[in-house]
Order: structure tokens, then C-alpha cells, then sequence
């Protein structure tokens, strides 16, 4: 018996203790190195500016390939991805920032659709752990902020 595959929207906030043009960068393909372990950005076709619409990338996670395009950007306030994991899910992801006393505000907002049975239980621990996985961000690039200020 087939089940319907699952859809979730879910959205959150951080802070991060930078202004929003330079946190802007964070969110960026090549700025996530910063502070995601493993975050390694693949461009097929290369990439001089990685927050131009269309421009392509992948990432492994988990033993898995996932595809990114980048839709629309503005720099320093919004950026917003396409993203496909084969026979897992495929959706949207939009980084939103606002200035908020000299640091940002960050909305995170993810809408997924999974893409096989198998991974409906896998997107509802997502959504449920949604808020801890938002709290991670916002320590692991307050961790990194602190480390880089030391150099």
C-alpha cells in the first residue's frame, strides 16, 4: 500500500551577532564553510558569485548527494535555494535577515516534500527537531564569529 508523501513548512529564528550585510555571507554556499564541519560546496559548472539565480551545487551528507540552485537573492537581505536529495526530498530553503540593533535576525524557513515513502518518518523527525536544529546554527557561527575574532 502506497502512502502520500509527506510535505512540512517549517520556520525559525537566530541570532547572529553581526550587522546584516556581513552576516549575509554566512548563508552564502561558499560562506557556510565557515562554520558548517563538512560543508563542502561542489560547483559543476563553476561559480564566480555563488549568490547568482541559477547558479548549481551539491553537497554530500550522510552518504548522500544533494543538488542546490539558488533562485533569488538580495544581497545581504534574502537568499532562497531549490533543493533535491534523490528518493528523499525536494523543496525550498529561504534565509531572510533583518537588522536588529546592529546584528541580524535570521529566518530560516524550509519547505520540503519528501520523495518517497521511506522518508516521511525522516522529514516529521525534521520538522519536530526543527527548533534545536536552529539553536545548532546559532551556536555553531557564534563559535565560529568568537574564533576568528581571536586570530
Amino acid at each position: 500500500m502506497t502512502t502520500a508523501n509527506a510535505q512540512c513548512r517549517v520556520a525559525g529564528r537566530l541570532m547572529v551577532a553581526l550587522p546584516r550585510d556581513h552576516a549575509f555571507r554566512l548563508f552564502t554556499p561558499r560562506g557556510e564553510q565557515d562554520w558548517v564541519p563538512k560543508w563542502k560546496p561542489h560547483f559543476p559548472a563553476g561559480a564566480v558569485d555563488d549568490t547568482a539565480p541559477g547558479t548549481v551545487f551539491e553537497t554530500r551528507a550522510h552518504g548522500q548527494t544533494t543538488t542546490w540552485v539558488v533562485v533569488d537573492s538580495t544581497s545581504g537581505r534574502r537568499i532562497r535555494y531549490a533543493r533535491v536529495t534523490p528518493q528523499v526530498d525536494a523543496g525550498t530553503v529561504t534565509v531572510t535577515l533583518d537588522d536588529v540593533n546592529g546584528q541580524s535576525e535570521v529566518t530560516v524557513t524550509y519547505e520540503l516534500t519528501t520523495l518517497s515513502d521511506a522518508a516521511n518518518a525522516r522529514l516529521h523527525a525534521f520538522a519536530a527537531q526543527y527548533p534545536a536544529f536552529l539553536q545548532s546554527w546559532e551556536q555553531d557561527i557564534a563559535a565560529s564569529l568568537s574564533q576568528h575574532r581571536e586570530l
